[in-house]
């Protein structure tokens, strides 16, 4: 008998391991899979049929003296049948939820597919093509950039002293010295208008200081669609024992506190808008820092604006240091000055705004910006890669085809740090020896290739949060390292219409790629093609 109950187990384990629910095929429509799950379920009852009949005829054959076994084993029969049934008759039922579970991914699969087949290995490209249009990014690089960059920093410095001058010592926030980040800094800056984008440390006055409350801290209330962010807390020294050892050491009769005098306790002499927090809370404002900025750098302008021969307006009202100066002759270079709060005495900071990001998060969450790092570790890879190494010709060319897009079919939520971020995975999970110029074409691929992979899967993560591939020569903070990775596609998973409207703008991208460099990439001579792209970018 306990043959035949083992034999009716396996039966029962099989027709599960082999149900359609479990294995589902892939690309295929809902109707589809259930006509093909009726034909097999069709069959598994055929088998189980025939499995029934073929242990009737063995129980048939036992001997009459075990009559009494006999019976215990067809209630023993009757009773996995049962089972049996009651098992498939779940299974049944839960497969109808599922199946409704699955029916988004296929509608992602129909965005790709509507979108066209093309994928970056099959897109078309031009080896001539792309040679031409490096060589003009090299030209550029060499012969502009750095001038604008020496330009820039120049005048970032004598706008920041202005400002200093400006503000009240005592009560004001403490400006610190800008560092440049971005394209232009990091040597891959193609299309006009030339942009900088300086961030600029500011600190509070005394007796302030910053305490910083991060996503992946412990006991964190930051959201989980918060992920990257930080609240940043506004204290004052002694408002704790923590903050000062007066407060909880014995310093004698002939020792002093240079913070509090002896009979009395630290004033408070700022209130929170003075101290540009957010209503009712002692935690930074965004919105505060930036009008604080921006009627600073207003005022700082105003001071020095007679010994310049240019004229400077603000780009965006809601940005705070988006300035555009434009010189007599035309020319025009954009600056990005940025308000942050380095975090600690790491090159990690807290970004008030990007200049790329319309979607900034709500106050009181700052996101963090590891462009410092990320510049360092674009270093990195310079010294390690081939001498001519394609890597930032990638970076390049991909930010050149998504501005061109973007004009042609407007805004998606991709951004030229998504493509920056794609880089900065291949780079980390291929041998430097792969990254020759010679190869540009294949790690244009790939590059693109893994940018589709995180449209399709809704997931982008952060190069540095969480990724233990990156050298410790870069010198992230071992909290960051240790992190759980940030997924930057996250607004994409229930954005419906913004991820079918960025799929769909990735593969027009895709398909128009060829064209759109050889429209601003014609075959001239070199004296000709840098003077034609000079006045198209």
């Amino acid at each position: 008998m306990q043959g035949a109950i083992a034999r009716v187990c396996v039966v029962v384990a099989a027709a599960i391991l082999n149900h359609p629910l479990l294995f589902p095929q892939e690309n295929t429509t809902l109707p589809d899979q259930d006509e093909e799950l009726m034909a097999r379920m069709r069959e598994h009852e055929e088998r189980l049929e025939m499995e029934q009949a073929k242990l009737e005829r063995e129980l048939s054959h036992l001997d009459s003296k075990q009559e009494e076994t006999d019976s215990e084993g067809g209630y023993s029969w009757y009773f996995w049948s049962a089972v049996s049934f009651i098992i498939f008759f779940t299974i049944e039922m839960c497969r109808v939820d599922l199946t409704d579970t699955e029916i988004r991914p296929a509608e992602d699969e129909d965005i790709f597919s509507e979108c066209g087949s093309i994928t970056p290995r099959t897109m078309v490209l031009d080896k001539d093509v792309l040679s031409n249009f490096c060589d003009k990014c090299t030209y550029t690089s060499a012969h502009e950039n750095w001038r604008v960059r020496e330009f820039v920093e120049g005048f970032a410095d004598d706008l920041l002293e202005s400002l200093r001058s400006v503000c009240d010592r005592e009560a004001d926030m403490e400006v610190g010295d800008f560092v440049g980040i971005g394209s232009m800094f990091e040597s891959w800056k193609v299309c006009k208008p030339l942009m900088c984008d300086l961030i600029v440390p500011f600190s509070p006055p005394d007796p302030y200081s910053f305490q910083f409350h991060l996503w992946c801290g412990p006991n964190s209330d930051v959201p989980p669609d918060m992920q990257g962010c930080g609240k940043i807390k506004v204290t004052r020294f002694g408002e704790n024992e923590e903050c000062c050892l007066c407060g909880s050491a014995n310093l004698g009769e002939d020792m002093l506190c240079l913070l509090h005098s002896r009979n009395e306790a630290v004033k408070v002499d700022h209130s929170p808008d003075e101290l540009l927090c957010s209503r009712n809370t002692p935690f930074l404002a965004k919105d505060q820092v930036m009008k604080w900025f921006q009627i600073s750098v207003t005022k700082a302008w105003g001071r020095i604006s007679h010994k310049y021969d240019f004229e400077v307006t603000f780009r965006n009202l809601d940005a705070a240091g988006a300035l555009k100066i434009r010189f007599r002759s035309g020319k025009v270079i954009v600056m990005n000055i940025i308000p942050v709060v380095q975090l600690e005495d790491t090159d990690a900071y807290f970004v008030s705004h990007f200049p790329s990001d319309c979607d900034s998060s709500p106050d009181p969450h700052w996101p963090l910006s590891f462009a410092v790092y990320e510049r360092n570790l674009l270093k990195h890879f310079t010294k390690r890669l081939p001498q001519n190494s394609c890597h930032l010709h990638c970076l390049q060319i991909v930010t050149f085809l998504h501005r061109k897009q973007t004009g042609l079919t407007g805004k998606s939520a991709l951004t030229n740090y998504h493509f920056k971020t794609a880089l900065l995975h291949s780079l980390l999970s291929r041998r430097p020896s792969l990254w020759g110029i010679e190869s540009m074409e294949h790690r244009l691929r790939d590059v693109l290739g893994f940018l589709q992979r995180g449209l399709q899967e809704k997931r982008l993560h952060h190069a540095l949060i969480g990724n233990r591939k990156v050298p410790k020569e870069v010198q992230v903070p071992e909290f960051i390292r240790r992190a759980e990775p940030v997924n930057l596609f996250r607004s994409l998973v229930l954005q419906t219409e913004l991820y079918a409207a960025t799929v769909r703008h990735f593969q027009e991208m895709l398909r128009n790629a060829l064209v759109l460099i050889q429209e601003y990439t014609p075959h001239l001579s070199n004296g000709g093609l840098h003077h034609s792209l000079d006045e198209s970018l």
